[in-house]
């Protein structure tokens, strides 16, 4: 019960309503009692009658008229309980999805690296959905169901105190096998569990990239992978329900024992006359009563455990660390003139060795800086540093003199646009897509789409800039989704601008299209670009190389083609491609 504990004290907010709810409920259970209470005295007045030792009709019309009046209160009751009960699950499940949600947009990008989006959802959803099976369960039934067993067996003990004892038995017995039974039920859950994120998290990213899986024709692997994890699944499900039907019938063994010597206890003291014809009615009703939380009891912990178990990794992330918050404030000016300096900063991811290694460098207002060398020498990561997507290990950043320590996030990713190499565009519209993140009008939309010489081709799409783009902009050729994204970048009008690859997956013409709009883009700010393809940094102030997570060398681009090094080395590779292409064609 610890991460249900933990729910319930996360969900503080709600206790007046669940102290309301169960209010309702202690009310519900003492009126559920007064039907059968009422039925011995009905039984007696008409026993009484039969026999001619009295009997009083009006009396009898009386407790009828009380016993169908509690019967209809107990109805309303109810219905009202059972609907606040449904009213507390949709609002503890809206309270901890934001709970959730909110969590998950706090912390530290690391956390993404390592973890698959569906299957952090899947997780998100099989969290929230067991504890509110669990919560709408306690309020609706289970709260309901052991209010009126203790009540029941404390007017059994008026009447008949081994009937008591023995109806009370039935609870640890049934307690006892239901516990192990869905103790062992949760642990296979676990294991079930986390076959289920596997499943999950590999749809999404087959679904995700499934023109890979096509064009490699890899359906049928893929297939087989979902099929053999669910037969796993299914097979551990087997061991469940084997565990609880072996279980349930010791529970009902147990029950039909007992009851039999109830049963004889209270037909034997009948006939002897220890006990009147309505007592045994009333004592056979409450008996009965009693059984109903019984059959349940192997359900309730077995949700009990579902909610344990599917709650696990809910709140696991919730206990996580929080390195950002989104609601905080921060000073939304933008920067004039901006510099960025990194003072021998060093850098390591936290299963890693040090990605970068004392990287000093400055840029100035207005200069385009470009990050120049081979993959995985850690130009991205400077990126990342840049945005404050991680902290430096050692060193600092400064931004116009101010230490990023001192900085808000917020406040820093403000005053940067990005242009991505991947085509980072949500499932809406290209309206919303431009004016992400912005409040932004019609005309604004328009005039950021002809400087990002998109405009042309948005306004033959039919909705024009109200027309959907498909997830990840899949309706779009990959030009049209870069100025897209430039189109967005220059409407957050922001100082510092980087492009990480912004045309390496362009064919030249559409690389032309997208090197005018970037130009347009570029201009009067400070810009930062990662690229292979030198056409793109040809025009560049500077040029910082980068090699195994150092800077190792630095100037202007005709600077470094004049002398030998890693970036004099990528133009020769590159130079060399294009006359080998050209001599192909005799054109060289």
């Amino acid at each position: 019960m610890k991460n249900i504990g933990k729910i319930i004290t996360l969900s503080k907010p709600l206790h007046k309503l669940v102290g309301l709810l169960s209010f309702l409920i202690l009310i519900g259970s003492f009126v559920e009692l007064v039907s059968p209470l009422l039925s011995k005295y009905i039984v007696d007045e008409i026993v009484a009658s039969v026999q001619h030792q009295g009997g009083n009709l009006s009396k009898l019309i009386w407790l009828i008229f009380i016993a169908f009046l509690a019967n209809v209160v107990g109805s309303v009751l109810t219905s009202v309980t059972e609907r606040l009960g449904d009213h507390f699950a949709g609002r503890l499940r809206k309270f901890l999805t934001e709970k959730f949600y909110g969590k998950v947009l706090t912390l530290p990008q690391s956390y993404f690296d390592s973890e698959i989006s569906g299957k952090i959802v899947n997780q998100l959803n099989r969290g929230i959905s067991t504890i509110q099976i669990f919560m709408n369960t306690s309020s609706n039934f289970m709260l309901p169901m052991f209010l009126q067993s203790f009540l029941t067996i404390a007017v059994l003990m008026y009447y008949s105190i081994p009937v008591a004892v023995f109806t009370f038995i039935l609870f640890p017995i049934y307690l006892v096998l239901s516990h192990y039974s869905a103790k062992k039920w949760g642990e296979e859950e676990l294991k079930k569990n986390k076959i289920e994120d596997s499943i999950r998290g590999r749809i999404h990213e087959v679904i995700s990239n499934i023109r890979l899986v096509k064009s490699f024709n890899n359906e049928k692997n893929e297939f087989g992978f979902i099929s053999k994890n669910l037969s796993d699944s299914n097979t551990i499900y087997a061991r469940q329900s084997r565990t609880f039907h072996i279980f349930n019938f010791y529970r009902n063994i147990s029950l039909n024992i007992i009851l039999a010597a109830i049963n004889v206890i209270v037909f034997y003291n009948t006939f002897k006359g220890t006990l009147t014809i309505g007592e045994m009615v009333l004592i056979l009703q409450l008996v009965n009563q009693a059984r109903r939380p019984l059959f349940a009891m192997s359900f309730i912990l077995s949700r009990i455990q579902e909610a344990e178990s599917g709650s696990k990794e809910y709140i696991e992330i919730m206990d996580l660390q929080s390195t950002e918050h989104f609601d905080t404030q921060y000073d939304q000016k933008k920067v004039k003139n901006p510099e960025i300096e990194f003072n021998h900063v060093s850098f390591k991811y936290d299963t890693s060795q040090m990605v970068l290694k004392d990287v000093t460098f400055k840029i100035a207002k207005n200069e385009t800086v470009a990050l120049v060398g081979h993959s995985g020498v850690g130009k991205s990561t400077i990126v990342n540093l840049i945005l404050k997507f991680y902290n430096p290990t050692e060193g600092s950043i400064r931004m116009n003199g101010s230490s990023y320590e001192e900085l808000n996030h917020r406040f820093i990713r403000n005053n940067i646009a990005l242009v991505f190499q991947e085509n980072e565009l949500f499932s809406s519209t290209i309206r919303n897509n431009i004016a992400y993140g912005h409040k932004a009008d019609e005309k604004d939309i328009i005039k950021a789409l002809k400087q990002a010489n998109a405009y042309d081709f948005v306004m033959k799409l039919p909705q024009g800039i109200d027309s959907e783009v498909g997830e990840r902009g899949v309706r779009l050729s990959g030009g049209q989704k870069q100025r897209i994204q430039i189109a967005r970048a220059i409407l957050k009008d922001a100082p510092i601008l980087i492009l990480d690859e912004a045309t390496s997956s362009l064919d030249s013409k559409s690389e032309n299209e997208v090197q005018e709009a970037l130009e347009n883009l570029m201009k009067d700010r400070l810009v930062i670009i990662i690229a292979h393809r030198f056409s793109t940094i040809q025009n560049t102030n500077k040029i910082l190389v980068v090699d195994n997570g150092e800077i190792v060398d630095s100037g202007s681009p005709k600077e470094l083609s004049m002398r030998p090094g890693i970036y004099a080395d990528l133009l020769k590779y590159q130079v060399e491609g294009n006359k080998k292409l050209l001599q192909s064609f005799d054109l060289y």
